[in-house]
């Protein structure tokens, strides 16, 4: 609690419950003294209430103050929660606040999902029993209680928009538009907030031939998105990269118009960043995900007989010397021992590399590979390989080079084995690299 009207009121209400409560309060020191006598009224006030508190000191960075004070008082509120500290965290939002964050997100040019605001209850934990009664209604039941409050200076400070919202913008539009400005505001929420619970519970089902969500992001097959609905594209594409970018990171129309745009190109590589995410196209298909770092050219020499993990974790690659009799063919790739000299090196594919794949009598380009199986771009940088003397021993998915396959006078082979990683033999001494 503030010490705020909202956060007393709501305080008294509680305590009529008789639930077991703990007061919170934040103090960002922005106001010096006055914050400081904030937080003793607050911590007196649960004394009074003969209620255990807590309060929670923040220092702000230099920028958008109201954003960052809502992002450093909410993860604290949901690090209580999810530690088990409270089973839940009540606020003193009112409706009057439910309007003012209805006008803030439309001027930003929000959709239903930014219109449906202030939630009455939240996934984190957080609730808000006040959201149905206005500041008025509020204050009206201190007096009749005789409960006091302290009032933050802050409120009256123009240069955070959501004061300016409240003082200039809602009450220019009560008296010369609609004097029930703000019903008609949380009534906007309310409206919206049905609509995403139904898209939210539809959307699973609409997608479900050609949205996918994994631990790399999201990837859309793209003919699936332009085939559906533009409603439906779009939600999809919100949701995906809320998803991937985290609680607060929503697209706005622009980025989600530009994804689209990157889908209604298939076949064409293209691309598109924010801080938070990117969405990427390639061959048919097109994820979004965080942005990826660029991804530096592993090189390491590879232990014959041995095993160690592929870079990207997905598989373990076994290297084992059997006699050419005793190997049967199951999935492993066989080389001639006898033609090498000197070592093998692992490393990922690099632009340019050419491979002569067992059977053919020309060697070829991997990017044609890549291209004609539909390799999406976003897997390609960490394509593992295996050179020898300057040239490409093995590539993942074309298998040994004509070069070195075994005859029939071979007498020792070289097997390569690629075992996904979630089966391989965890007793199998590998080297993992990062």
């Amino acid at each position: 609690m503030s010490g705020g009207a909202d956060s007393m009121a709501l305080l008294h209400l509680l305590y009529a419950t008789r639930l077991d409560l703990t007061v919170l309060h934040v103090n960002y020191g922005l106001r010096g003294e006055e914050s400081e006598a904030d937080q003793e009224f607050v911590s007196q006030t649960a004394v009074d209430f003969g209620l255990p508190y807590r309060i929670h000191r923040v220092e702000l960075d230099a920028g958008n103050l109201e954003q960052e004070a809502r992002r450093a008082r909410y993860a604290w509120f949901t690090s209580l929660v999810s530690d088990g500290i409270v089973e839940k965290v009540a606020t003193g939002h009112t409706k009057d606040d439910q309007a003012e964050t209805v006008v803030s997100r439309w001027l930003r040019g929000a959709g239903t999902a930014g219109l449906a605001a202030i939630l009455p209850e939240t996934r984190e934990g957080i609730v808000r029993p006040l959201l149905n009664y206005s500041r008025a209604d509020i204050r009206n039941y201190l007096k009749r209680h005789n409960l006091t409050w302290r009032e933050d200076s802050s409120n009256n400070w123009l240069r955070f928009e959501r004061n300016r919202i409240r003082h200039t913008l809602l009450p220019e539009l009560e008296r010369n538009w609609n004097p029930k400005i703000v019903a008609a505001l949380a009534q906007t929420a309310d409206w919206a907030r049905a609509e995403e619970e139904y898209w939210q519970a539809e959307l699973p089902r609409l997608t479900q031939n050609w949205l996918r969500f994994g631990n790399l992001g999201a990837t859309f097959q793209v003919a699936g998105l332009n085939a559906a609905p533009l409603a439906v594209a779009r939600r999809a594409v919100h949701w995906a990269v809320r998803t991937v970018a985290g609680k607060g990171k929503s697209p706005d129309f622009a980025h989600v118009e530009r994804v689209l745009h990157l889908a209604r190109r298939p076949g064409k590589l293209g691309s598109f960043r924010t801080a938070e995410w990117e969405a990427v196209s390639s061959l048919g298909t097109l994820r979004v995900s965080q942005p990826a770092p660029k991804r530096a050219v592993y090189r390491e020499i590879l232990c014959v007989p041995g095993a160690c993990v592929l870079p990207d974790g997905s598989a373990e690659l076994r290297l084992e010397l059997n006699p050419l009799q005793s190997v049967y063919n199951n999935g492993e790739q066989l080389v001639d021992w006898s033609l090498i000299r000197g070592s093998l090196e692992l490393r990922n594919w690099l632009p340019g590399d050419r491979f002569q794949q067992a059977g053919h009598f020309t060697a070829s380009k991997l990017k044609h590979y890549f291209q004609e199986t539909g390799i999406p771009s976003w897997e390609r940088s960490g394509w593992p390989v295996i050179t020898h003397d300057n040239s490409i021993l093995w590539a993942r998915g074309q298998g040994v080079c004509s070069a070195y396959v075994p005859t029939a006078n071979t007498a020792t082979v070289l097997r390569i084995l690629e075992v996904p990683y979630s089966v391989a033999d965890e007793t199998t001494n590998r080297k993992v690299w990062r």
